[in-house]
């Protein structure tokens, strides 16, 4: 069976509907037409709208940018089989919000508990770099996701993009909410820490460390258990 066929069978039946996620989205026509011809690079790959992975009532949402070339647009599971997801699977699982250190498969054993993994913009974008009306267009279904939310969820916003987009979803002024490694913001019913994202770049040029990430999740397991 293909990434692709895994994976609609995988959603279908879930929790998740239309309006949270929409498998045959085609409303970024940039976007669109490169998926289409990624599609014919890589006729293994999923390359489609990458879904949300998790725990269904989690009260820890994972907000990332968008799927990696050769990580979730490939497996069809966010940050799963690239770079980043090395860093972020390796510490969620040291911090107990996963059952495994890595992710390899979107058919694999690992599960996410009390916490789910979700992307500002669910298409694969050329160089990694989604335009103004993509983040937009697709920010509908980070809102309706937002809704969902039980209350006294804690959104975790993995760089700039993903910040600016958690607040658009939830109507908010942008200039209220700055984004800062390590600031935490009250929203109301749910409240949003801040990280650089876990990048290859990031992490190379050491903007962001292991230590500096471990520490995100740690102040984000006091801010839940509190």
């Amino acid at each position: 069976m293909s990434v692709r066929a895994a994976l609609e069978k995988r959603l279908s039946g879930t929790w998740m509907t239309d309006a949270i996620f929409d498998k045959d989205c085609r409303a970024c026509p940039r976007l669109a037409e490169y998926l289409d011809t990624v599609g014919e690079r890589y006729p293994d790959y999923y390359c489609k709208p990458v879904p949300p992975f998790g725990d269904r009532d989690a009260k820890l949402l994972i907000v990332g940018l968008a799927p990696g070339m050769h990580g979730a647009n490939r497996t069809g599971r966010p940050f799963t089989g690239d770079h980043a997801g090395i860093l972020l699977y390796q510490t969620l699982h040291k911090f107990g919000f996963a059952s495994h250190h890595e992710s390899l498969a979107a058919d694999d054993e690992l599960r996410l508990m009390n916490c789910r993994i979700t992307n500002a913009v669910k298409c694969l974008p050329p160089e990694n770099k989604p335009v103004g009306a993509e983040i937009n267009t697709c920010n509908t279904f980070l809102g309706n996701e937002l809704k969902t939310l039980p209350d006294a969820s804690l959104l975790l916003a993995l760089g700039g993009i993903a910040h600016r987009s958690i607040i658009r979803a939830l109507g908010l002024r942008q200039a209220n909410y700055t984004f800062s490694h390590a600031a935490v913001h009250d929203l109301g019913r749910v409240r949003l820490l801040d990280s650089y994202h876990c990048s290859r770049y990031n992490t190379n040029t050491r903007r962001l460390t292991t230590e500096m990430f471990e520490a995100i999740f740690a102040q984000a397991r006091e801010l839940l258990d509190k």
